[in-house]
């Protein structure tokens, strides 16, 4: 029986083409190496599985690779099969999080005076850099500033504004970015055709949008409907099993606001709970739901969503029966509910009492026209007036 490989490592990029939705940085990189300026140390931030640590592990390798090509690694050589495979003495990995003191790096200090046993660059990768100590940072400092030319390092960080000044001064900057339900999508789907797994666009839809950017979490949750749901991954299997909060649920929402139709509120809260589904998710959903319905109506068309085709048509109709000030207003007041669930002892009873007051809501009158009426009551006023100080 073969080895299970996850897919977040089974389809790990190996050259900087497979680095999905950072061409920015990768592009950056590669002409550093075709022009011979590469910086002696880079740091990586954005959010969590979006390339940071793969994309170190990439230059490592093409900076030490044998045969290079286009200033990729070609991954056959020796030493981009030992960096692969982990046992390379010329890359080093160390795990800020649990190598966060003084003592850890003073050894590291010690050992970057040492050249590399084979390949050009010995490669210091510290992932989750700003959970370093402060000591600890200022024991960098100095190596970080005159390295010895054989040396390079690469930070990667979640939290840029844990990271010190004085670290990020010395260092070559680069933000990775939250990857779009578009790109999470078309990397599903070559994955998928590859492991000739069959599907229908709105679950890899779904399995993307939980993902919220971050492709490593698409493609565990992707593992995951694959374990549930067998080799034909559908919509109605993924809302199931993953407890995904389906669209048609949202929509509800929007109807019972629009109706005022408080024993619905009341329903939707019901079969939120019996299905499983976690209410900070939930709550999160109904907010971008509302969010959709005030960009189409400020924008007039839903070329902005990251819907489906047929969800936009939905968007499109439904905007229509919601003024902007509603919208606005709602927003408002699902932020409040937000804060309140997030302390309350009874979460669920703080959201059907807000559910059931968003059902009672009026229309907001729209300011403009509010305005006008005033403007007009204005101009009757002196009339009114003339005719009321007739004599008798």
């Amino acid at each position: 029986m073969s080895e299970f490989i996850v897919t977040a490592r089974k389809w790990r990029p190996v050259k900087f083409e497979d680095v999905v939705g950072q061409d920015h940085v990768t592009g950056t990189l590669r002409n550093a190496m075709k022009g011979n300026r590469l910086a002696h140390a880079y740091l990586f931030s954005g959010p969590r599985g979006v390339g940071k640590t793969t994309t170190a592990r990439l230059l490592s390798k093409a900076v030490n690779c044998l045969n290079p090509v286009d200033s990729n690694p070609d991954n056959t050589c020796e030493l981009c099969t030992e960096i692969t495979s982990g046992q390379s003495f010329n890359v080093l990995e160390i795990d800020g999080a649990s190598n966060r003191g003084v003592d850890e790096i003073r050894s590291l200090r010690e050992s970057v005076r040492y050249p590399p046993t084979k390949g050009t660059y010995k490669v210091y990768i510290i992932d989750e850099v700003h959970m370093l100590t402060k000591e600890a940072f200022n024991a960098l400092l100095k190596t970080l500033e005159e390295p010895p030319r054989h040396v390079l390092f690469m930070f990667a960080t979640t939290e840029i504004h844990k990271v010190p000044a004085t670290i990020l001064s010395r260092c070559q900057r680069f933000d990775f970015r939250r990857l779009s339900v578009e790109e999470i999508v078309g990397n599903l789907r070559i994955i998928a055709e590859a492991e000739e797994v069959s599907f229908d666009t709105e679950a890899l839809m779904l399995i993307a949008r939980k993902a919220d950017g971050s492709l490593r979490d698409a493609q565990s949750l992707f593992d995951q409907a694959i374990s549930l749901c067998g080799k034909n991954i559908t919509h109605k299997d993924i809302t199931r099993e993953l407890r995904i909060v389906d669209q048609d649920t949202f929509f509800r929402v929007s109807d019972m606001i629009r109706n005022h139709d408080a024993k619905e509120a009341l329903r939707i809260i019901e079969d939120v709970i019996s299905r499983g589904y976690d209410l900070k998710e939930f709550l999160e959903g109904v907010t971008e739901h509302i969010r959709n319905l005030l960009v189409v109506r400020m924008m007039g068309s839903s070329g902005a969503l990251e819907v489906i085709d047929n969800v936009r048509k939905r968007y499109e109709a439904e905007a229509e029966h919601f003024s902007t000030p509603d919208l606005l207003r709602l927003q408002r007041f699902l932020s409040g509910t937000h804060t309140a669930i997030r302390w309350s002892s009874q979460p669920r009873f703080r959201l059907e009492a807000d559910f059931v007051q968003m059902a009672h809501l009026s229309g907001a009158e729209d300011v403009g026209s509010l305005i006008q009426r005033i403007d007009d009551l204005k101009k009757k006023a002196p009339e009114m007036q003339i005719t009321g100080d007739r004599p008798m």
